[in-house]
């Protein structure tokens, strides 16, 4: 088995079953990173290897925890890659990757594996698979659709601790204009219009 296969098992047996970071997250994440790889010049193995471990902690949008996800991600990380034979050097690239990608951090990651990583993780949270994501996450935290009195935030603040439509305004819709790469801006900008097309809808619906 490849070093990626080994990874590949170890993170199914700890993921946490969470359907917005399951392992089929990861995995699509994981695909995304693969395309974005192709198109750039960095190291698959290093962009892969921090693609499966990136969600190794998710802690729930409604835990205070919740920002420290990525950073404990990283840490958890570093001891999975050492039984494996990664370099320091390596382990370094990878788990700084992780540590950055998260959107909570507001950082751009300093190396191109970081930066492959951040957009093949935001992809995940655009298009048809991210409105999936989003309702999912707003079911299982028990949040309203969207406030009756302002659906679109057109006079407000966006809250999504409250609503769920209003994670489209707070970060979804301003993911395009933050990927990292040529081919991961061209994949955010087809994706996005499915949300706007989503919203165009909704609005006719209600």
């Amino acid at each position: 088995m490849s070093v990626l296969d080994l990874l590949k098992d170890e993170v199914k047996k700890r993921i946490e079953n969470d359907s917005a970071h399951d392992f089929d997250h990861i995995m699509r994440v994981y695909k995304n990173a693969q395309k974005i790889c192709k198109k750039e010049k960095a190291n698959e193995k290093l962009v892969l290897s921090a693609a499966l471990l990136h969600d190794l902690i998710s802690y729930p949008k409604s835990d205070k925890r919740s920002k420290m996800s990525s950073i404990e991600s990283a840490k958890k990380s570093k001891n999975i890659l050492k039984k494996y034979g990664f370099s320091n050097e390596e382990i370094a690239i990878i788990s700084n990757a992780i540590r950055d990608h998260s959107f909570s951090q507001n950082k751009v990651p300093s190396s191109i594996e970081g930066k492959i990583l951040q957009d093949a993780d935001r992809l995940d949270a655009l298009g048809a698979i991210g409105l999936a994501r989003v309702f999912a996450t707003g079911g299982s935290l028990k949040r309203p659709f969207y406030d009756p009195n302002d659906p679109f935030c057109k006079q407000r603040t966006p809250d999504d601790s409250i609503w769920t439509i209003d994670h489209f305004f707070k970060k979804l819709l301003k993911l395009e204009s933050l990927m990292n790469t040529k081919s991961g801006k061209i994949e955010a900008k087809k994706r996005t219009i499915v949300l706007k097309n989503f919203l165009k809808q909704l609005k006719h619906e209600i």
